[in-house]
């Protein structure tokens, strides 16, 4: 008998910025083998990055500034306006820096903030670089939606590491409730249908370090590949998904996997 979960949409963010904090959406219009709209669409280089700004194609993430290696950037909040692509840089909640990521001033304006934010060295001497037309700035070269369960994070927390995990370690697209934790590992090619817009699940997605980094302090405050592979033999948490069919989802939409 096949069996139907239903799921609910608890939140939905996007990373206009890659290595940068999430913009929270309340809709979000899915078209097929794309990501959500401005998703990683920008990324920030460092001076031992191999990125030729003159010529932009996907790169791994070691060429960009990331939590993994840039914890710092934790402290920082942001907002995005997708209508003039100008995105605030915020500092305990307060506004540090602002400028369109489509212009080359705004562009200097929020690359002079990072400068000063961040310290000296490889890593250093930041650059604001867009991805090419149809591509993203993801961890990997697909154009994938993340799909995180919370109950697999709140049995993460309490099972094993026995304290608070914030679930924006995961850096999610789709934050999911209603189903028992761990479920999504068992959803690899089945499809999720929220409304019209149909996703298919990929595969699971591996953790690295960055997840180490609390949110909104950039410290360094567990180990949580670790505690992954200890505690339930894998290091995975959420899944990717192909958009296959287009539409818009909100937060608050349920959704069915078979």
């Amino acid at each position: 008998m096949l069996h139907i979960m239903t799921i609910t949409i608890n939140d939905i963010c996007r990373y206009p910025v890659k290595g940068l904090a999430a913009d929270f959406m309340d809709e979000a219009n899915l078209e097929p083998d794309r990501g959500l709209p401005f998703d990683r669409k920008w990324g920030v280089i460092h001076a031992a990055s191999s990125v030729d700004p003159a010529a932009v194609e996907w790169a791994a993430k070691k060429n960009f500034l990331m939590l993994a290696k840039d914890e710092k950037l934790a402290v920082l909040g942001l907002s995005f306006d997708e209508e003039t692509r100008t995105v605030t840089i915020l500092r305990k909640n307060r506004p540090v820096s602002k400028g369109r990521l489509d212009d080359v001033m705004g562009r200097n304006i929020l690359q002079t903030f990072l400068s000063g934010f961040m310290p000296t060295g490889p890593r250093s001497r930041p650059r604001i670089v867009e991805a090419p037309k149809g591509s993203s700035f993801q961890d990997v070269p697909n154009k994938w939606v993340s799909i995180i369960n919370l109950n697999s994070v709140k049995d993460l927390e309490s099972r094993v590491i026995r304290k608070t995990v914030d679930p924006q370690r995961f850096r999610g697209n789709l934050y999911i409730e209603g189903l028992d934790a761990w479920a999504e590992n068992d959803w690899i090619g089945k499809t999720m249908s929220i409304g019209d817009v149909q996703l298919e699940i990929i595969e699971p997605i591996g953790r690295c370090s960055a997840t180490n980094v609390e949110p909104g302090t950039g410290t360094i405050d567990m180990n949580v590949p670790l505690s992954l592979r200890q505690g339930f033999d894998h290091m995975n948490m959420g899944v990717y998904a192909r958009v296959i069919s287009n539409g818009t989802i909100h937060k608050g939409d349920e959704a069915l996997v078979e």
